[in-house]
């Protein structure tokens, strides 16, 4: 068992759910099997003065599509060469020749944008648009505490704070990335002195296990060796990740700096510690000089698994056209171990070497450069900017359209002697899955009753004291009765609320368009000066929440929530604009259905026979809870509606009926959770009568 199940759920949880919502819903990038969707092509680059306009080239793109950047050097010099012409090239895949159908020069100076106003980056669509140009050089820079060494660190500090000071060019855009941070929480800035604060405050986290987020805290009392693992698939998760952010940002050459001292194998027996939290707890290996505990079975298989999973990074590296760059912070390295763990040198230098290799591998396989066992890291760093500076784009259709899932060569060869020609080796062919779903219609979007349930979802915004619920059901005479609920917001792990900060009422305030007042008053009511000895204060009595109801005509009203403490100062305040329907003008109809949560058989019994019993406003539960859904219907001449319920998955598509309880007050439903697993879903509720149906959606989600 590689990683324990638990970790290995949390893990996919945490890191890949950001990649995965990328793919449109599918297999998160441990597990590949939706091919990333088509880019859009490529910004027309500068080209050559005699190359045809981009435009009378044909726009290419599909499934069997591959596009390939490719860097021409001058073999003494080391400068680019930037002046070949298409018949100068030739490209076979797998040794069988393939036409180039589409040729761009990528040419990008840095003194001419030095000359143009560069835009600021504030928001996600400025970062697209500026992402989108041709002479825009994008990089991430991965920086991997988990496998660079304390003190380690500051080695790399100066020739990253120079790279970013001297060698950066006024378009280019950076993003700083962590082992674990959300890819979809990467931005991309032109922010010199950010990227530098960032740079400082790196601090390298090598063989320290000591957990600092509760995610570490999961595993952190695991063996050494199970947590090295568990960061080695959180490091190769943020790789792919990387690689997928940057393939959809645009087509063309895109960067990972990769700051790390390479994936750690097996560890040697001075450090494998029983309690990865605790460093020599129960290790009776620890410190001592000359122990070789080598297993070469073990070796191999770990070697064997690293292998694989690393495969996994140069999929998604070379179909989103992305080179990685491994930087090693240590330059000119030595030795693995520290002297004092008294790890042997045999086993030293093996691991070592093994460690360098993973760095030789991500690049080699990417296109990109490994700048290790050198003590100047500013020469290499210069030249990341020179290979994403002057290259040539190709695209081909390919003859042999494999679907095969496996990798595929490419070799580009140009007719001009005394030039280096470098070029990604091949690329990973989809499987006929992939195919498929790359090339299925795209799904109908959801109904506008399944998106507005969706969004009943979400939680308040950190920070507010109280979350409200708004419904509605036929009234008196034609007008609409109003229902209104309010619990307070429980406060976040380890956050204690002082008590004149807690919620203990909600000043309701109802107005009509025209500014007419149709209901004010405090929920719950203040207590009268003259109520009885004993009677509860107003702050417990809201402990959980309270409602009150009204009528009004229907149309649209403006509602205000002023939330107060106890002592009546004013901690939140929200209004909400609602349109109050007219069930007059309808067959059939439904009220809004209320959500009741039951955590104990005591709560069960207490909502099915207390009418009044007070309906949840939050629509997230826990997978040990059940809930209930209470609805009444209303039709012509006292006719009772046929009901009839149904469960859904988030995309509105039919998972099982709902069994639906119905009494002369309308209808109920009961839903145990325990069977669902954590997400999104819909309850579909629907009463039919001969004269028409009504319909209402709610939506809630089961947590773990």
């Amino acid at each position: 068992m590689r990683i324990p199940a638990l970790i290995a759920g949390v893990l996919a949880l945490s890191l890949a759910a950001p990649i995965a919502a990328r793919q449109s819903g599918q297999s998160p990038p441990s597990q590949p099997s939706a091919p990333p969707p088509q880019p859009e092509p490529p910004a027309q680059a500068e080209t050559a003065p005699d190359d045809p306009p981009r435009a009378q080239q044909p726009i290419r793109t599909g499934i069997n599509f591959v596009r390939v950047d490719v860097i021409v050097t001058d073999s003494k010099t080391g400068e680019p060469v930037l002046d070949l012409k298409p018949d100068e090239f030739s490209v076979a895949e797998d040794g069988k020749p393939q036409t180039i159908e589409s040729f761009s020069v990528v040419k990008i100076d840095a003194l001419e944008q030095a000359e143009q106003p560069m835009r600021e980056i504030r928001t996600k669509f400025d970062e697209e648009r500026e992402a989108a140009r041709p002479d825009v050089r994008l990089f991430i820079l991965l920086m991997d505490d988990y496998h660079v060494r304390r003190g380690n660190d500051m080695f790399a500090r100066k020739p990253l704070i120079d790279f970013i000071q001297n060698s950066l060019g006024p378009a280019d855009m950076v993003a700083v990335m962590y082992p674990l941070t959300p890819v979809n929480d990467l931005t991309f800035t032109r922010n010199r002195d950010a990227l530098i604060r960032a740079v400082e405050q790196f601090e390298g986290r090598r063989f320290d296990y000591r957990p600092r987020n509760a995610f570490e805290e999961e595993y952190a009392y695991y063996p050494a060796q199970t947590v090295e693992r568990i960061r080695n698939e959180v490091v190769m998760t943020a790789l792919r990740g990387a690689a997928v952010k940057l393939g959809t940002m645009r087509e063309g050459r895109k960067s990972i700096i990769f700051v790390s001292e390479g994936f750690t194998g097996n560890l040697p027996a001075q450090i494998n510690d029983p309690v990865a939290a605790i460093p020599g707890f129960g290790n009776p290996n620890r410190g001592r000089a000359g122990v070789e505990m080598r297993n070469d079975r073990a070796d191999f298989l770990t070697k064997t698994d690293m292998i694989s999973d690393m495969s996994e990074i140069f999929k998604e590296a070379n179909r989103n056209n992305t080179s990685i760059y491994a930087v090693d912070p240590r330059g000119l390295a030595a030795f693995e171990y520290d002297i004092n763990q008294g790890v042997g040198l045999e086993t030293d230098r093996s691991h070592l070497a093994e460690s360098l290799d993973t760095l030789r591998m991500l690049a080699d396989n990417t296109d990109g450069r490994a700048i290790v066992n050198s003590n100047d890291l500013a020469t290499g760093m210069k030249q990341i900017i020179r290979d994403a500076s002057g290259y040539y784009l190709l695209g081909y259709n390919s003859t042999q359209a494999p679907t095969d899932g496996r990798f595929h060569e490419i070799r580009v060869r140009v007719t001009r002697r005394g030039v280096d020609v470098r070029a990604r080796k091949g690329y990973w062919a989809y499987t006929a899955d992939d195919v498929a779903r790359a090339t299925a219609p795209p799904r109908p979007e959801a109904a506008p009753a399944v998106t507005a349930a969706l969004a009943a979802i979400a939680e308040p915004v950190r920070g507010r004291a109280a979350r409200f619920w708004l419904g509605t059901a036929p009234g008196a005479t034609g007008r609409t009765r109003v229902t209104f609920v309010w619990e307070p917001v429980p406060s976040a792990p380890g956050e204690r609320r002082a008590t004149e900060h807690a919620p203990a009422r909600v000043r309701l305030t109802a107005t009509a368009v025209d500014g007419r007042p149709l209901y004010r008053g405090a929920v719950p009511e203040e207590a009268a000066s003259g109520s009885a000895e004993g009677a509860p204060p107003v702050a417990a009595a809201a402990a959980q929440g309270a409602s009150a109801s009204f009528e009004a005509p229907p149309g649209q009203v403006q509602v205000r929530m002023v939330v107060e403490s106890a002592s009546g100062q004013v901690i939140d305040s929200a209004t909400q604009e609602i349109t109050l329907p007219d069930f007059t003008q309808v067959q059939v109809s439904l009220s809004t259905p209320q959500v009741f949560r039951a955590r104990t058989a005591r709560d069960a019994q207490n909502i099915r026979t207390n009418p009044a019993a007070l309906p949840a406003v939050g629509r997230i539960f826990s997978r040990a809870e059940r809930i209930f859904v209470r609805a009444t219907a209303h039709a012509p001449g006292g006719v009772t509606p046929t009901f009839t319920a149904r469960l859904l998955n988030r995309n509105g598509e039919p998972m099982r009926d709902v069994p639906v309880n119905v009494s002369e007050n309308g209808a109920d439903l009961d839903l145990q959770l325990s069977s669902l697993a954590a997400g999104d879903y819909l309850i579909e509720l629907n009463a039919k009568t001969d004269a028409g149906t009504a319909q209402e959606m709610v939506g809630f989600r089961v947590d773990r």
